[in-house]
């Protein structure tokens, strides 16, 4: 039997599907009303999906909160690929915040729902922030020591560094309806976030000592 007649096989995409929509729907909810004021009843129907096909894929609010989490920083994670002890460092950093800033705008719930986590104390992530975060930054922080030890980059706290590149490009998807008043704007648009990416690049690379 063929793949695609394989019925395993659509059974798990619709279910890679339907958990897919789940998690974008819950990403925007969490992210306008907060872990509290969200329901499973909202996120169902901004799903386009009965409440009991949400729960059975998430029994409870909080599973689906955490997976929501999980997504989000998975993809964060996966944006520091680039950042490696053979990459030219212009190159490797020109990446990351172009990672970074596209997921702001592709993704700024995304940015929003862990803002506010944080806000409140970070209860559902703490052992991942000091744990493989942590050990992820502390590994990429070596990369830059190496860096800095070869004579191809301007030094630098490494940490500080990570620190000031997620406050720069996150600002656009958190803080977005600022950005967008002070630019006259009803809604930020794609040029608007290349010239941001633009910018933070050219500062942090002349910064360290690059050429943008």
């Amino acid at each position: 039997m063929s793949a695609a007649k394989n019925p395993k096989n659509g059974k798990e995409a619709i279910r890679r599907e339907n958990v897919a929509t789940i998690l974008q729907a819950a990403e925007a909810v969490f992210a306008t009303k907060g872990f509290s004021g969200a329901t499973t009843a909202e996120i169902a129907a901004r799903a386009g999906l009965p409440k009991p096909n949400l729960h059975y894929y998430f029994r409870t609010k909080a599973a689906l909160y955490r997976a929501v989490l999980d997504d989000i920083l998975a993809l964060w994670l996966d944006a520091t690929a680039s950042i490696m002890v053979e990459a030219e460092p212009a190159d490797a950093l020109r990446r990351y915040i172009d990672a970074k800033m596209t997921y702001s705008r592709k993704r700024p719930f995304a940015s929003k729902v862990f803002a506010n986590e944080l806000l409140h104390g970070a209860p559902a992530v703490k052992g991942f922030l000091g744990g493989a975060m942590k050990r992820l930054v502390d590994d990429k922080a070596k990369v830059i020591e190496a860096w800095i030890a070869a004579g191809k980059l301007a030094p630098v706290d490494p940490h500080h560094l990570f620190f000031v590149l997620w406050a720069a490009t996150q600002t656009y998807a958190d803080f977005d309806c600022q950005i967008a008043a002070v630019l006259g704007k009803k809604k930020l648009g794609s040029g608007d976030f290349d010239r941001a990416g633009e910018t933070v690049s050219a500062l942090v690379l002349r910064g360290l000592g690059l050429k943008p």
